[in-house]
């Protein structure tokens, strides 16, 4: 095939790429200069996609021998990853940027691209695997490496975009092995850190970050019954199950710390409470995708797993699909609900939420609201009105 290998210059892309080569395909390798900021630099393990990652991806491509491109992909970036970013957080949800990333850049935009240019697929080094079925559908299932297993991420794939997807890097057993490996090639990033942190904000200060975009007005700290316990610099700043950061003039009754419940950007108030009143026992979201051939029945209650961040442990549930007419009010309109047998713990709108059955991703789905595993009367006064 002719094949596309997205080189981030970083360590799993380049061994991606240069196994698509030695599988027989003909390979051309893109970075994607995804940021117009000047400064963006790498500092360690902070930040990805800068000049220095562009370089390090150039040099790897040399060796290799294949074709080398840098691709602006700034302006598509800023528009669905940057603005989404601070639209969610101004909003008062919690968005997963590189699941956006994934979703409309990587596997969108340069896949589109790819596929008018002639490409049959886009290569990756994110460590997942597809199967396919007896049937030739396509799934999506998780890395033989669980503790670098990146499935969560690429949750958001449709069967569509699988069908041109490659991750060289599914079946190996361990990052050692990549990175032995790219030693062995000579490549210059094979003890590179990897990247952590949201790369359009280097210095991870997302505060700071969002206070210079969005302006910093001060508001009230709220208790679960709609007391004001203290003062905020911005509701942008806080997200729920947050601990760190809350400033309350006094101790709570218990001793207990507090968590932020709940974050109101209409009014700037952040309502705040203990640990147990984070227990969710039910998401649900109207934005849910299929990765690959969709259930027969979807409507009917179905045991899997979910997972509610890119590190988080699976942990066992019943999806179905449903109506929103009983919850929302809204007509005509279908949401993916999952309901854990045990209550999860700071889950938040905005956050995704991605259905495991076994090692397959069958899907995932942006959570747009959340019920509470206290009782009525125990709730937040905040969620007793939403």
């Amino acid at each position: 095939m002719k094949v596309l290998a997205a080189m981030s210059g970083g360590v799993d892309s380049a061994v991606a790429a240069a196994r698509a080569v030695e599988a027989g395909h003909e390979v051309v390798g893109v970075h994607l200069a995804l940021s117009r900021m000047p400064g963006t630099l790498r500092t360690g393990s902070r930040g990805c996609c800068t000049i220095e990652d562009s370089m390090d991806a150039q040099r790897a491509a040399n060796i290799i021998g294949i074709p080398y491109y840098v691709w602006d992909f700034s302006e598509r970036f800023k528009l669905d990853v940057v603005d989404d970013f601070i639209a969610e957080y101004t909003a008062g949800r919690t968005p997963n940027p590189c699941m956006r990333c994934n979703e409309r850049i990587k596997f969108a935009a340069l896949l589109e691209k790819a596929l008018a240019l002639g490409f049959d697929a886009v290569a990756t080094g994110h460590y997942a695997t597809i199967v396919t079925d007896s049937n030739g559908n396509n799934e999506l299932h998780r890395a033989a490496a669980w503790a670098k297993d990146q499935s969560y991420v690429l949750g958001v794939l449709t069967a569509e975009q699988l069908a041109h997807s490659m991750f060289p890097l599914g079946a190996t057993p361990s990052k050692a092995e990549v990175r032995a490996e790219a030693a062995e090639r000579g490549f210059s990033v094979a003890n590179k850190p990897d990247s952590h942190d949201i790369c359009f904000i280097p210095d991870g200060d997302t505060r700071g970050w969002l206070a210079e975009r969005v302006g910093a007005e001060q508001g009230a700290v709220l208790d679960r019954n709609g007391e004001v316990i203290g003062k905020h610099e911005g509701a942008h700043a806080f997200t729920v199950g947050q601990r760190k950061g809350i400033s309350v003039g006094f101790p709570t009754n218990d001793g207990k710390p507090r968590f932020v419940l709940e974050v109101r950007p209409k009014t700037n108030e952040v309502i705040v409470g203990p640990r147990e009143a984070l227990d969710i026992a039910e998401i649900a979201g109207t934005k849910f995708t299929w990765a690959g051939l969709a259930p027969e029945n979807p409507e009917v209650a179905f045991d899997c797993e979910v997972q509610i961040r890119a590190h988080a442990d699976p942990v066992p549930a019943v999806a179905q699909v449903v109506s929103t007419t009983a919850t929302t009010g809204v007509e005509g309109t279908l949401e993916l609900k999952i309901t854990p047998n045990n209550p999860l713990n700071g889950v938040a709108p905005g956050q995704t939420a991605v259905v495991y059955v076994g090692t397959r991703v069958l899907g995932q789905c942006t959570i747009d609201r959340t019920v509470s595993a206290l009782p009525l009367e125990l709730q937040p006064v905040a969620a007793q009105s939403a």
